[in-house]
């Protein structure tokens, strides 16, 4: 897998993902403790993700195929229900929503709920692992470069909860608020592009 698959890749899961978006509510959801305890958390909440995005890079198209799911038809409602998910990233809908699921974990370690399930593992970013891991004429190389991409988009996540309160004190609320914008923006082109594959895959256009 070259350059110019990988990094389409890898704008798709970050964009996705949204580390920079999610820096704020890990600061939220840690204030108080101390370094050493917000790294475990850190640590585990990509762990987590890491393991259960695999899982579905990996054997996601075998489970849509037992479901009788054929990956031309999950590619184009991938492209869709990404397509939602950069219009709440657009019209600024998203952060409140990831508040809400912050707010509603009492539990003292957030790393596995919130963080790792849903903020980090969502349906958007094991949607994309599918899509990305079972594009047509995928071997095991390309599916282990995808994996390589995701790891290196969960590395960024990690550097960015170490970095989160300095990165939230620098952009402000002003500044997280045009990237989020921006990378919405990119990710309604890149859920078309998924709508767009899945019809030529079918024969459409």
């Amino acid at each position: 897998m070259d350059l110019a698959t990988a990094i389409p890749a890898f704008v798709a899961l970050f964009v996705i993902i949204d580390p920079i978006g999610m820096a704020p509510l890990f600061v939220a959801m840690t204030q108080g403790m101390s370094a050493r305890a917000r790294r475990g958390i850190a640590i585990r909440a990509c762990l987590v993700a890491l393991a259960l995005l695999t899982l579905f890079g990996v054997a996601g198209e075998a489970v849509l195929n037992f479901l009788g799911i054929s990956m031309p038809a999950f590619r184009m409602a991938g492209g869709i229900l990404l397509f939602l998910t950069a219009l709440d990233m657009l019209f600024e809908r998203r952060t409140p929503r990831r508040q809400g699921q912050a707010e509603a974990a009492h539990a003292e370690d957030p790393s596995v709920f919130p963080l790792a399930i849903p903020l980090i593992a969502g349906p958007g970013s094991i949607t994309t692992m599918i899509l990305l891991a079972g594009q047509p004429g995928t071997d095991a190389l390309h599916v282990a470069m995808i994996h390589g991409v995701m790891a290196l988009v969960l590395l960024c996540v990690f550097a960015l909860f170490l970095l989160a309160s300095p990165l939230e004190r620098l952009l402000g609320p002003v500044g997280i608020n045009v990237v989020t914008r921006i990378l919405g923006m990119l990710l309604a082109a890149l859920s078309v592009q998924f709508v767009i594959d899945g019809l030529r895959d079918l024969q459409v256009i």
